[in-house]
């Protein structure tokens, strides 16, 4: 290549790939050094929750960390996921999969299998309290049962395509806010639940949070606002 050939352009592209190549070697570097900076043993926080459980109403340790001893970071989570929705609904006007029809196969698999995903979501949820699960994961479950409705071309009503849909989708993070301001009303601290409620708010919470985790996920996967009208 002669010396010509090599324009002012080429070179300030491949000065912007040697640039961004010695950025990700410097964060994997950080992360790297990071990790092996680790102590190989930790004593963790699992004698503190133990101590504790008692007052949050619920039996499961990781239950009773996303609920109660951190929700601030829970509430924060779902609204990251509404954040997310908004950013989709304001660049896509509609749906890509409105005029997708299913085969006779899949029109089949899915009359089955969603309603066994509706099923095992509320299975999860009732478990949260016990054992492994919770809102999050019947609320995937739930998604992952709009995504299969979707491939198959079923749609919302055009009667709860509006406001209905869209308050399902804030339920989640208006309820957790709701059930802090009773928090306070009883004196005690943002998302601290008073100790005889405990256990029923933190299952109010949670069912309304998988409802509105599932609507989210399943109208990421949609692509664009339902259409409102016909």
């Amino acid at each position: 290549m002669r010396r010509s050939d090599v324009t002012p352009m080429g070179l300030g592209a491949r000065a912007g790939h040697l640039l961004l190549i010695g950025l990700l070697v410097s964060i994997f570097g950080g992360l790297a050094l990071a990790v092996l900076s680790l102590p190989s043993e930790s004593p963790g926080l699992s004698a503190q929750v133990e101590a504790a459980m008692a007052d949050t109403g619920v039996t499961h340790p990781v239950t009773a960390v996303l609920l109660d001893f951190r929700g601030y970071d829970t509430l924060l989570e779902m609204v990251v996921l509404l954040l997310a929705l908004a950013s989709v609904w304001s660049l896509a006007e509609g749906s890509p999969f409105a005029d997708r029809r299913p085969g006779t196969m899949l029109d089949r698999l899915s009359r089955l299998y969603a309603p066994l995903m509706v099923m095992v979501a509320g299975y999860l949820l009732w478990a949260g309290s016990a054992s492994s699960g919770g809102a999050f994961q019947a609320g995937t479950v739930l998604g992952a049962a709009g995504v299969v409705l979707t491939l198959t071309g079923w749609r919302l009503p055009i009667a709860l395509a509006g406001w209905p849909l869209r308050l399902i989708l804030v339920s989640g993070v208006l309820v957790f806010i709701l059930v802090g301001l009773v928090s306070l009303f009883f004196g005690a601290v943002w998302l601290d639940y008073p100790l005889e409620w405990s256990g029923a708010l933190i299952l109010l919470i949670e069912a309304i949070a998988s409802l509105s985790i599932g609507a989210t996920l399943a109208a990421l996967f949609l692509g664009g606002r339902p259409e409102e009208h016909p």
